[in-house]
């Protein structure tokens, strides 16, 4: 029978547009609160300022002793005006430098000049010569979006890293250089800070060191100072960035490495000044070690994709050609990174990373996700199970899908985020931990852990979550205190993994011709769903989600190999 359409009386009209404005209200007020009043107070500054750039007339460039090769950038110029990042290919004579029809982050990556500091640019050093002169003759100072300051840090190093390579600078190059810097030295990041704020530091570091002058000076101590502000306050005690995300982690890294390649270069100038030792580039080495699975690639927790960031190898490489000791190799066991809140189980065939951390940082959490109490799984250097990684940024429906917490191996309740993400790059109300425990004994363990992400539902709900790995397996127990209506514990299988159902409750894979085998008990039959799988921007891949649901009672996933 059909039946007409609703139509809500204007009472109704109003009581859920004034629900509607109180809600917003409320998640603007749970982001903004655990903001710093310094960043609220850059944030105006930075909106309302209007300085004007000063055209820089450079000075000679100092004396530099040796420079070692960096890590080597993935090839970006794939023709005479043809570039490639993201997975995207343009054209610059079609498009320009700043077309508001192609995405932000593929400009930003156009005015970054990674090609520079490219696998064999040596060989193109001719037509990076013509594309810096276009570059300079196409955007004026201050204007679109290669003069914003994130893209203006890493021109600078990667313009600099080209010189200290062995090529040599026309004087409109090195006048752009030093007009650059000091443009930067206007628009800082203080607002965001985070990494942005960092390489901000490092541009000002590598442009004070090449030049010599004044102004060079200027730009020496006050990027020194950031940096030993930042270093303190983004490199945790485990070596972790603070952001605690693998990829940005791999970013800073390296930033590190070629803050310490230049500050030895030029040692006879910073007379002991340098911000970087040795022991803090061990440590974060070893985070990211720990932090990768053995196929040699990051685990996806938080932002994170691959092609963005060095690899590990990479890294090591680097730091082993800068005469730095190399992480120990690692052996089976726990490895629990205390202030990051990540943990690393390797036993026998496995490799698990478990992650019972924090959003963090509280006052910038732009490349958090909502995946509290998440893991991944490797099996004889296969990935298995998978977090759903990092495609795209900007504000739209996909982006928040892969922030959410159903693109990840934990439990959503009722069909909410553990944690409040929203906006692109902004978290409302957290997920805090609670809990802990690591329990071993023999070849046994057992990490337990609960969040309070769902307290804020009607129903205040407590996650809690056990891993128990002994011998050849896993078994997941999730539980529930408080009113649940639908809690679907979650599992998303590597695009190398392929399950099918043989029972009702369970399901096998196979690796190589070792099986996999997948036993949920739960209430509910579980059921499997076709989805998408996002190693690298702009590149999605299908894959395969397992899915168990309950009205509150506990969920147990096994896993068998």
């Amino acid at each position: 029978m059909a039946t007409k359409p609703y139509r809500m009386s204007q009472g109704e009209i109003l009581r859920g547009s004034t629900a509607g404005q109180i809600g917003k209200l409320g998640t603007y007020w749970h982001t903004i609160r655990h903001l710093k009043w310094s960043q609220l107070t850059a944030r105006i500054h930075f909106r309302l300022a209007r300085p004007r750039p000063r055209h820089v007339r450079a000075n000679s460039c100092r004396q530099s002793g040796e420079w070692i090769r960096p890590v080597d950038r993935t090839i970006s110029l794939v023709g005479s005006n043809h570039f490639t990042f993201l997975n995207r290919t343009y054209d610059l004579d079609e498009i320009g430098w700043d077309n508001p029809s192609i995405d932000k982050l593929w400009r930003y990556n156009l005015h970054y000049f990674d090609d520079l500091a490219a696998k064999d640019a040596a060989s193109r050093s001719t037509t990076h010569c013509a594309l810096i002169e276009r570059w300079i003759a196409e955007n004026p100072p201050a204007g679109g979006s290669g003069w914003e300051p994130y893209p203006v840090s890493l021109r600078i190093v990667n313009w600099i890293k080209w010189l200290l390579a062995g090529n040599n600078p026309s004087p409109d190059m090195l006048n752009s250089l030093a007009t650059q810097a000091d443009w930067l030295t206007k628009r800082l990041e203080h607002h965001l800070l985070g990494n942005h704020l960092f390489v901000n530091a490092k541009a000002l570091v590598f442009a004070g060191l090449f030049f010599e002058g004044g102004d060079a000076d200027r730009w020496l101590a006050l990027g020194l100072n950031l940096l030993r502000r930042e270093i303190d306050a983004q490199i945790l005690a485990d070596g972790g960035h603070f952001e605690l995300s693998p990829m940005y982690h791999a970013l800073i890294l390296e930033d590190v490495l070629d803050l310490y390649n230049v500050c030895r270069a030029y040692n006879h100038r910073l007379r002991g000044r340098t911000a970087i030792q040795q022991e803090l580039a061990h440590r974060m080495l070893r985070w990211l070690s720990v932090m990768t699975h053995p196929d040699g690639e990051i685990a996806f927790f938080n932002d994170a994709a691959f092609g963005i960031a060095p690899r590990l190898s990479d890294l090591i490489a680097y730091a082993e050609r800068l005469d730095l000791q190399k992480p120990a190799k690692l052996t089976d066991g726990v490895l629990h990174l205390t202030e990051s809140g990540y943990i690393r189980i390797q036993q026998d065939r496995i490799v698990a990373l478990l992650d019972v951390g924090r959003v963090g940082p509280y006052y910038q959490p732009g490349h958090a996700h909502a995946d509290t109490l998440s893991f991944e799984l490797s099996i004889d250097n296969v990935r298995v199970f998978v977090n759903s990684g990092t495609s795209e940024y900007g504000i739209g429906p996909e982006r928040s899908r892969q922030r959410g917490t159903a693109a990840h191996n934990t439990v959503t309740v009722d069909e909410r985020d553990s944690s409040e993400v929203w906006g692109g790059f902004r978290v409302a109300r957290r997920a805090e931990p609670k809990g802990l425990s690591i329990e071993q004994s023999d070849r046994d363990v057992t990490i337990t852990c609960s969040h309070d992400g769902y307290l804020r539902l009607p129903g205040r709900v407590v996650h809690t979550r056990q891993w128990h790995i002994a011998s050849s397996c896993l078994i997941i127990r999730d539980e529930f205190s408080g009113r649940v209506c639908k809690a679907v514990s979650k599992l998303h299988a590597s695009p190398d993994m392929h399950f099918q159902r043989v029972q009702d409750h369970e399901f096998i894979g196979k690796i190589g011709e070792q099986p996999v085998l997948v036993v949920f008990s739960a209430p509910s039959a579980p059921y499997m769903e076709n989805t998408t799988w996002h190693p690298e921007f702009g590149r999605s891949l299908p894959n395969q989600s397992l899915s168990a649901a309950s009205s509150g009672e506990p969920i147990t996933t096994s896993l068998r190999w």
